[in-house]
Parts: structure tokens; C-alpha cells; sequence
């Protein structure tokens, strides 16, 4: 994982590009946020950076975690999380190395760039106890000609080979309320005077649900722009021209 921003899904809107395009993006409230640990490989084994979002009163921070605040000699945050940071390779260039990172570092927007894609993850809108056609999309039973099983899973075990259930199967239970990552999103848009990301597509969680950014695991560094799409008009003409002309041959 690189370095990422937190941030809060603010919800769902649509844009229009700059050819007119209609767009469907997520707001995401991202950072600004601050330092409050570093991991370095000599003293904790890995190399990582702990960030802190949304800042919030002490009165409602247990006494352990208000303590981690203070040694960092930061204010208290609601949310805290750890990015690992990759190590430079070997075969790295000259003067390729990572960004200097110092506790009380506050992290903005500035990272990323317009139509940089991005890896947006998590907590999925938990649903409860679901069946199996709602939980893994079955297609069910038979409608008509005197069914009576619509929904429900049938037959799930064997007979004497193997003579147990295979580990695995897709049965009705618990569904969402898992972490989530959705690879390679465009950001659209990005406002940094109000910290705001504009990504095209859907992100994981619901509104005012914790969320985080990070370069593409894939495609880093890619930065997809707009394309123009044109037509030759002239051509049309001549296409349709000829396509007029061989149907009245073909009449004749």
C-alpha cells in the first residue's frame, strides 16, 4: 500500500466534462490529515506511516488512546489508521527516494492530481442476515408447474464421496460489513480549498462512512484525461450515400 489520504463519503452527484459528458462521481471529504506515528524498519521491523483524521474533543478519547496523542505531541483525532509504505527498490534511480514524513505533518490533497486513477476502500453498508438469491445473486427455482422451492437453497450436500459439505458454499448468512477496495477510479475533480474529491463511480459505505485514497495499486501514476471523440461528417455523408445506392441495386 502507498501513501493515502482518510476521508468521509459525502455522498452521490453528477458532473459534466469538459466535451459536455455527463459524469456520475462520489464526494469524498478528503483530509486534511495529520502525522501522528512513524514506523521505520530499524526499530519496528516495517516501514509504515499512522495518520489521524477529524479532529475531536479529548472528553470522548479512552485514556490510552488520548496518551498516543499526547507522546505524539498532536491534537486528538476520531479516526486513526496505518498506511505501509513500500520500500525504494534496489534498482531505483538516482535521487529516487521516499518523501520525508516527520510526526505533526499535515497531508492535503496536493498528492494526487486530476484523472490520476486511484484505489478507494471501505467498510461496505452492512445488511444483515440474508439469503442466498440477495447474498450471492441465485438464480432460484421454478416459477410455475407446481413448484413449491423459489428461494430456497435445496440440496447442498453428497452422498457417500465425499459425505460432508464442500468449505465454501455459497449459502444464505451475514452479508455486508466488510472491507472493501475498488480498484482503478478516476478522480474527476478536486477541490482543494474545501479538501474535496470528486471520483467517477461508486465507493464502498455509506454516507459519512470512513473511507481512504490511495495511488493505484495497478496503475500508479497513470493519469487518464478525457478523449475527444469526432466524426467526420463528410464521410457520414459518403457512407450513407452509398449504402442509398447499392439498396436501389439491389431493388432493381
Amino acid at each position: 500500500m502507498s501513501l493515502g489520504l482518510l476521508g468521509k463519503k459525502l455522498g452521490v452527484t453528477h458532473v459534466y466534462d469538459e466535451f459536455g459528458r455527463r459524469i456520475t462521481v462520489t464526494v469524498v471529504q478528503a483530509g486534511p490529515c495529520t502525522i501522528v506515528g512513524v514506523r521505520e524498519p530499524a526499530r519496528h521491523g516495517y516501514q509504515a506511516v499512522q495518520l489521524g483524521f477529524e479532529p475531536v474533543d479529548e472528553k470522548r478519547l479512552t485514556k490510552p488512546r488520548l496518551g498516543q496523542f499526547k507522546k505524539a505531541g498532536t491534537a486528538a483525532f476520531r479516526y486513526l489508521k496505518e498506511f505501509r509504505l513500500s520500500p525504494v527498490p534496489a534498482q531505483a534511480k538516482e535521487g529516487e527516494t521516499q518523501p520525508e514524513l516527520k510526526v505533526g505533518q499535515e497531508l492535503t490533497l496536493s498528492m494526487f492530481q486530476e484523472y490520476e486513477l486511484v484505489d478507494v476502500g471501505g467498510t461496505s453498508i452492512g445488511k444483515g442476515f440474508q439469503g442466498g438469491m440477495k447474498r450471492w445473486n441465485w438464480k432460484g427455482g421454478r416459477e410455475t408447474h407446481g413448484s413449491m422451492q423459489h428461494r430456497a437453497p435445496g440440496s447442498i450436500g453428497s452422498t457417500t464421496t465425499p459425505g460432508r459439505v464442500i468449505k465454501g458454499h455459497h449459502l444464505p448468512g451475514h452479508m455486508g460489513d466488510a472491507l472493501v477496495t475498488i480498484q482503478n477510479l478516476k478522480i474527476i475533480k478536486l477541490d482543494a480549498e474545501n479538501h474535496l474529491v470528486l471520483v467517477a463511480g461508486s465507493v464502498p459505505g455509506a454516507e459519512n462512512g470512513l473511507v481512504w485514497i490511495v495511488k493505484s495499486a495497478k496503475k500508479p501514476g497513470v493519469v487518464k484525461k478525457p478523449i475527444v471523440i469526432q466524426t467526420d461528417e463528410g464521410e457520414d455523408e459518403e457512407d450513407a450515400k452509398k449504402a442509398k445506392a447499392k439498396a436501389k441495386a439491389k431493388a432493381k
